[in-house]
């Protein structure tokens, strides 16, 4: 795996928790994603079963769980 792949960060059940967890972590910098199976929107019935995912690339795995946990400083 290349620290550039993505991976599943976190799963949520609901799209307003997953696009809040994109906010903290893009407020740290950190590129993310998020991704659901909702036919684009159109159908936001579908991700229920799967959940809402938030995927970061790998090498911002490590930070991305600290910002999420609240644990990071800003030292």
């Amino acid at each position: 795996m290349s620290g550039d792949d993505l991976i599943v960060l976190s799963t949520f059940t609901n799209h307003i928790e997953a696009d809040l967890a994109r906010s903290a972590l893009d407020a740290m910098g950190i590129e993310s994603m998020v991704r659901a199976d909702d036919a684009g929107g159109t159908q936001p019935g579908l991700w229920t079963g799967s959940g809402v995912q938030v995927l970061v690339k790998a090498r911002d795995a490590e930070l991305a769980k600290m910002v999420l946990s609240g644990s990071t400083s800003d030292t």
